[in-house]
């Protein structure tokens, strides 16, 4: 066995024990659902796990996989975690109140909060702007006017694999910036404007990262996949190299950020990589069960009630349509996870009102009982509910809020 076999096992084991739905439910057996858990023993072995497969190189914490301050929190006071990948503007400059390293990680078009951020000269020490086009900078300097702290500024660099000329583009659709000249001609851009200061590169692989290698369904499908995340992981590694290399020679950069939970192990190879980024992974949902490097241990829960029960096979719950971003499909839908063995019907899936429920252990569940789910992604949950109760072995040691009990709506 292999070290990184025998680590994930471990981190899969001490999670997900026979007993651990019993001190689950024994611990949040008071609580009225729906209801959202986290299990601190899991959420703890995901970090240290993603430490390890970092090797080394600090993991930037993207804040919209937790959605939680008390969880940003928890993450942030590990050795291997550093800084915060943003989603939004308006919550980069709320969570600078407290963090003083916020990459936002998409361009914004915010004008208020654009001025809110140059007004302020501790907040813009805090915080980066993602930009990968001129028309970025003109709406910055359109909005805030001449400013005397220069904002600082991330380039994206666009990570996706593109073959036959350009024509297939393999990953997201992100920025338009994909080659090394073109990164520093637009460095160049940056530099020669006043109130800009370019402090970092950043490449999202999202097709090494985001899909996993080991889906259930066609062999061929798999091992096609596979071969297109090799070889996407090798040309971006010298094309990052060669893009970082040429904006280094216009201007000196404070950081390099790459990857994404499931690609930590081939982007923390690359040298030009100063960091990584990563949070998925510490809540482990259900779009994160089919890596073969990795399996990160399922951390977060949500819980509804049965409330029908139409026939003797049926049991029916209260809401469940908790259906993720991204392109439809069975992958964004929540997975029952206790008890075994349940699943939804084909004709009414997870409903925004009512889930019927069918499989072995339907038939045993009654009124009032609670099925326990994963959401397929991982923040996503916490625009479901006002608040996580964490659980630690066996008692709910604190209930925090997400982002919603906060009263903050972001995006």
């Amino acid at each position: 066995m292999t070290a990184r076999t025998a680590s994930t096992a471990d981190v899969t084991t001490a999670a997900g024990a026979p007993d651990r739905f019993d001190r689950l439910r024994a611990a949040t057996a008071g609580l009225e659902p729906p209801f959202g858990v986290i299990d601190l023993d899991a959420f703890d072995a995901n970090a240290a796990d993603l430490e390890r497969r970092a090797a080394g190189k600090p993991i930037r914490l993207a804040s919209k996989s937790l959605r939680s301050r008390a969880l940003i929190r928890r993450a942030l006071q590990r050795p291997g975690f550093q800084g915060i990948l943003g989603f939004t503007l308006p919550e980069a400059l709320w969570l600078a109140e407290e963090f003083d390293d916020v990459l936002v990680g998409y361009p914004t078009a915010d004008r208020t909060a654009l001025r809110t951020l140059a007004a302020d000269e501790r907040l813009a020490s805090r915080i980066t702007l993602m930009v990968d086009c001129v028309e970025h900078l003109d709406l910055i300097d359109a909005a805030t006017g001449p400013r005397a702290t220069p904002v600082r500024v991330c380039l994206e660099l666009d990570a996706a694999l593109r073959l036959a000329g350009g024509r297939l583009h393999l990953g997201p659709r992100r920025s338009p910036v994909h080659t090394p000249a073109e990164a520093a001609a637009f460095a160049r851009q940056v530099a020669a404007r006043p109130g800009f200061e370019l402090a970092g590169i950043m490449g999202y692989e999202g097709q090494i990262a985001g899909l996993g290698d080991n889906q259930p369904g066609s062999r061929i499908k798999r091992a096609v996949l596979r071969a297109m995340q090799h070889s996407s992981a090798g040309e971006l590694g010298e094309r990052r190299a060669a893009a970082v290399a040429a904006v280094r020679a216009v201007t000196p950069l404070r950081f390099v950020n790459g990857g994404g939970t499931g690609s930590l192990e081939t982007t923390t190879r690359e040298d030009a990589v100063t960091e990584l980024a990563a949070g998925s992974g510490l809540y482990g949902p259900g779009l994160f069960d089919f890596y073969r490097a990795f399996r990160p241990a399922p951390a977060a829960f949500f819980v509804l009630p049965v409330v029908r029960r139409p026939t003797a096979r049926i049991a029916t719950l209260l809401g469940g349509g908790w259906v993720a971003s991204g392109p439809p499909g069975r992958d964004r839908m929540p997975t029952p996870a206790w008890p075994p063995g349940l699943r939804v019907t084909a004709t009414e899936s997870f409903g925004e009102v009512q889930t019927p429920l069918v499989g072995g252990p339907a038939p045993t569940l009654r009124i009032g009982d609670r099925v326990w789910l994963r959401h397929a992604k991982a923040g996503e949950l916490c625009e479901r509910v006002g608040e996580l109760h964490l659980v630690g072995g066996d008692e709910v040691i604190e209930t925090v809020p997400t982002y919603r009990g906060e009263g903050r709506h972001f995006l």
